[in-house]
């Protein structure tokens, strides 16, 4: 499958069940596009035709640039056949019930009320709860107990606000660093939180402890504080960001990033990344908001021309800065064309639900956190296991190959087959697909690999 686009003067082929991205000339980019439905005899004469005024374009060029062409579908380079699919549901189940990552919901309580909060104010639709050391050591224990033979294990500690549960986070990081040596287990952990609790011994232990760090920050004063509010109404912005900036300083080259959502108030979102660099910050994050399509802060289609301008905004942007000697990454266009991620991840997706799992503060199981307190979802605790094989095995057969819209997407690659969880609050399936999301993404993509071959070419 072939994907064609011209971005920011670049005329872009991305051969998609190859990974093969070509930068072409004009008079390519057409033959390309004509290749697979018209003859040689046809192809030369549009050529011709439409390049009329180009002494530089014959026949023979036209010639020579088809059998160029061909070469490269020879290669496996062009128009490369989809061979994955019998594969899809072959490697899930090759890698049996393996678990390498928890999400751990050490709160269920907010020191916020967030307007567009997926996970209600923190308590994901339910009672306000913490999660105990004895459940969390257990999910520890469980983990280990499910890994197989894997080294590297993944424990995001999430909220609600970890924060307000911080000895017990903390407690569970040095049971994990005291059996890794014994179980023959390297824990990587990452906190994510609002910031109004960071102070120094969360920004010293994070630091040296965990392995990534999520700080919620939505770019503008005025957007953040419309949304991000405490529980009187006050918005949370001059509180969080110097906290996040004395977190970042203090953090070096470590991982993190700020992590923004942006929403019907703020399509703009570039104006926000451009404040968050305003602010000293350089790794960065702007998700679009999930949310019912009768709330406010929902995404409309009137947003959708500006949010994909946005997009194009941001990575010329991006490139521009990269040239004046100052860089910044955005999440969604990180990618590696040269060496990941594996086939096995391109067809089967995050694994939620088979290789992921999300723990409630009393030790449920669901698929991942977004699923977490609907009760369809639940799949055991850690202390009996799973015990619902029924969503596990849900999970397990969902792959980008069981979702008909995107058996001819030319993006299915990059994607997965989307977000489960999205797709579900969407259509009422896991099998389903997030129709915006997916147009998100497909320009993503586009943005990102235009990137990559600006850099390449050295433009």
């Amino acid at each position: 499958m072939v994907h064609q686009y011209k971005l920011n003067g670049f005329n872009i082929v991305l051969d998609s069940c190859s990974g093969s991205i070509h930068a072409v000339d004009e008079v390519a980019y057409d033959i390309i596009s004509m290749y697979k439905e018209k003859t040689q005899d046809e192809i030369v004469s549009e050529i011709l035709t439409k390049y009329s005024d180009r002494k530089d374009v014959t026949a023979e060029d036209v010639k020579l640039c088809i059998e160029d062409v061909s070469a490269l579908e020879k290669a496996g380079k062009l128009f490369t056949p989809d061979t994955f699919e019998a594969d899809a549901t072959r490697f899930k189940e090759r890698s049996g019930n393996i678990i390498k990552a928890l999400c751990l919901h050490v709160a269920h309580t907010c020191n916020l009320n967030c307007a567009y909060c997926f996970a209600s104010q923190g308590n994901y639709h339910g009672d306000r709860a913490v999660m105990s050391f004895e459940v969390g050591k257990r999910a520890l224990d469980f983990l280990v107990e499910n890994s197989g033979n894997r080294t590297n294990l993944e424990v995001d500690f999430f909220g609600g606000e970890p924060l307000m549960n911080w000895q017990v986070v903390k407690d569970l990081v040095m049971y994990a660093r005291s059996i890794e040596k014994e179980k023959g287990k390297n824990f990587r952990f990452t906190l994510t939180t609002n910031g109004v609790l960071v102070d120094d011994d969360v920004i010293e232990f994070a630091n040296k402890e965990m392995h990534n760090v999520v700080l919620s920050l939505d770019g503008r004063k005025e957007i953040h504080d419309a949304v991000r509010v405490d529980y009187a109404g006050n918005g949370s912005w001059e509180r969080i960001v110097p906290k996040f900036q004395k977190f970042v300083e203090a953090r070096g080259d470590r991982e993190y990033y700020m992590r923004g959502t942006f929403t019907h108030a703020n399509p703009d979102f570039t104006k926000d990344i451009n404040e968050m660099l305003r602010l000293g910050f350089n790794k960065l994050s702007m998700e679009p908001v999930v949310c019912s399509p009768d709330d406010a802060a929902a995404l409309t289609q009137e947003d959708l021309p500006v949010v994909l301008e946005q997009y194009e905004i941001l990575a010329k942007d991006m490139l521009e800065k990269a040239k004046e000697g100052n860089p910044y990454t955005f999440y969604h266009y990180m990618i590696d064309l040269k060496g990941g991620p594996c086939i096995y991840k391109r067809i089967s997706g995050c694994g939620s639900g088979t290789e992921y799992m999300a723990v409630t503060p009393w030790g449920d199981l669901y698929p991942c956190h977004q699923f977490v307190g609907d009760e369809k979802f639940l799949m055991g605790n850690v202390f009996d296991g799973v015990t619902n094989n029924d969503v596990r095995e849900d999970f397990r057969s969902c792959n980008v190959y069981v979702r008909p819209e995107c058996k001819d997407c030319w993006a299915k690659l990059w994607c997965s087959g989307g977000c489960a969880a999205n797709a579900y609050h969407a259509t009422g399936s896991i099998r389903g697909i997030y129709e915006y999301g997916c147009t998100l993404f497909k320009k993503r993509m586009e943005c990102a690999i235009m990137m990559q071959v600006a850099k390449e070419l050295g433009k």
